[in-house]
């Protein structure tokens, strides 16, 4: 004889039974979140090394090529062109969250910025001699690969410092603000030092703060769907920091 069943067809499940499945949906969720975030990683690193790899060819050019350099010295308005593009696209880049968004705008965008600071870059360049240019360009890669290093491995979480980065960019400004002043009256070698050594102190921990967000394992972090963001954040962040090195370590060219 079969046994009667003992309870009610009906019955809800328990509560063990209805939540069974919570640990290994909240683990599928959490291995599709990091697979994301490092699909989001590589491309941002890839159009960043584009960007860095057009920039550098742009600045030998301008500081090597002879006729090209004496060109663009003689033609300032060329400059003034550039910053003006540069102005504009880093405005709706920054500014317009769905035009970064959307393809090929983004792309097309990004480009015409990239252009616009390398050749901004090539142009302050071409008036230092060549030594300062490669020593410069060779320390701007250690500090990227140092502070890109830090930032991967070190529990240190940067980016719940903005009150330090805040300071910094005050006394920036300060800096600023004074040599403006003085600037009319001469020179003041040791003012200019002390701007460009913080200049090149606080784009050093920006770097180190937008590649945390970046890598979403602190207190803040980025959307995988701002990619353009934040290469755009990375590319200022070593173009800065290289452009005060230049001024601090740089020598004019005879």
């Amino acid at each position: 004889m079969k046994k009667a069943k003992v309870g009610n067809d009906n019955e809800p499940p328990s509560y063990q039974e209805a939540t069974a499945g919570y640990g290994e949906m909240e683990a599928q969720f959490a291995w599709d979140d990091k697979t994301i975030r490092r699909t989001f990683i590589r491309k941002v690193y890839a159009i960043l090394m584009l960007q860095l790899s057009v920039t550098v060819g742009i600045v030998c050019l301008f500081t090597f090529c002879a006729p090209v350099r004496f060109y663009i010295q003689t033609h300032p308005n060329l400059y003034m062109m550039s910053y003006l593009m540069f102005f504009v696209t880093y405005i709706l880049l920054s500014c317009c969250g769905d035009l970064r968004r959307q393809f090929p705008w983004n792309a097309l965008l990004l480009v015409l910025f990239t252009l616009s600071m390398a050749f901004m870059m090539g142009f302050v360049s071409s008036f230092y001699n060549t030594k300062s240019v490669i020593l410069c360009l060779g320390i701007t890669a250690l500090v990227c690969l140092s502070v890109t290093i830090f930032s991967f491995q070190s529990k240190v979480d940067v980016t719940s410092c903005q009150g330090v980065l805040f300071s910094m960019c005050m006394a920036m400004l300060l800096c600023a603000i004074t040599i403006s002043i003085v600037v009319p009256f001469g020179y003041v070698p040791w003012l200019h030092a002390i701007y460009a050594v913080i200049g090149a102190i606080l784009f050093t921990l920006f770097l180190a703060f937008d590649t945390q967000l970046l890598l979403g394992n602190k207190r803040y972090a980025i959307s995988p769907e701002e990619y353009i963001f934040a290469t755009l954040s990375l590319y200022l962040d070593i173009i800065y920091l290289f452009s005060f090195l230049l001024q601090l370590l740089g020598g004019g060219r005879e």
